[in-house]
């Protein structure tokens, strides 16, 4: 998915502050599909492909700060194949876990949440030939799935066996403050390109012309506060650079506009202006 490697600055990983370790790996195991790949008595490390981690999970005693606080809106699995969608839904639909679903016209997607409340999105992209984009700005719509045409084939939920092995973190979707101080850091800090502003309420970011590898939005309010550290929701996420230059760079534009960029074991941790982390790692160090 060229998308997701090679030139691309994307997402690669989630981290989840989430109550109750036991209850949340039921969950992301039986009902998502995920793989357990390292685990101990308070976290986990989740994946598809029994190798790359997607997704980690850690037990906090922190209740969730505010109802209305910045942080994850959710976090996107992409699935490789409409047919994975497919058989994703009857699965869910199955175990009888609520779900919402959509139309985006570049995607079609799943909506649910986890037991602690985090959203989730799972979902499959269309053709990028087939995307529409108006004045560099792309053409997304939230309209209702076609759930006869999606499940026309009567898929088995009985074969669901996890998650593809191909399936990736395809981007991430954000609670932020407000948008002008996020529109700065994530363009001309972190060089995202804002593809679509979504009338004043939310923006939606990519590089190479994806449809998003972040969002972010201010449906809990103007002036959100940022979640305590180590409360229930987001913990951080990873932004993949190309090159060790790609990353360079981007610290560079961060501190020049006034964000801390402080070098940790391995990566870059920054924080955007509503409080969420972000681990900025390189194609060759991430993993």
């Amino acid at each position: 998915m060229t998308f997701h490697n090679g030139n691309a600055t994307y997402v690669e990983k989630v981290s989840l502050n989430i109550k109750d370790l036991e209850r949340s790996l039921k969950f992301y195991t039986e009902t998502i599909g995920f793989q357990v790949l390292n685990q101990n008595e308070t976290s986990a490390e989740l994946t598809a492909d029994g190798e790359n981690v997607l997704l980690i999970l850690n037990q906090t005693d922190k209740e969730r700060t505010h109802p209305r606080s910045a942080g994850l809106y959710h976090f996107a699995l992409l699935l490789p194949e409409r047919e994975d969608l497919a058989l994703m839904t009857m699965h869910l639909a199955a175990k009888q876990i609520p779900l919402g679903s959509a139309d985006h016209h570049v995607s079609e997607a799943l909506y649910l949440d986890d037991p602690d409340g985090n959203g989730i999105e799972i979902y499959i992209d269309r053709e990028p030939e087939h995307w529409i984009w108006n004045d560099n700005q792309v053409h997304m719509v939230t309209e209702p799935l076609n759930a006869q045409d999606l499940l026309k084939n009567r898929p088995d939920p009985e074969d669901f066996k996890g998650l593809p092995k191909d399936t990736i973190m395809g981007h991430v979707h954000l609670h932020v403050s407000e948008l002008q101080k996020t529109d700065e850091f994530y363009t001309e800090g972190l060089g995202f390109e804002v593809i679509l502003n979504f009338g004043g309420q939310a923006l939606f970011m990519s590089s190479e012309k994806y449809h998003h590898h972040i969002a972010a939005n201010i449906w809990n309010g103007l002036g959100a506060p940022a979640p305590e550290k180590g409360s229930i929701g987001l913990d951080y996420y990873t932004v993949v650079y190309p090159s060790d230059e790609a990353l360079n760079e981007a610290v560079s534009r961060l501190k020049a506009l006034g964000f801390t960029a402080e070098k940790e074991d391995g990566y870059t941790l920054a924080v955007d202006p509503s409080g969420n982390h972000i681990r900025m790692q390189t194609q060759n160090s991430h993993k």
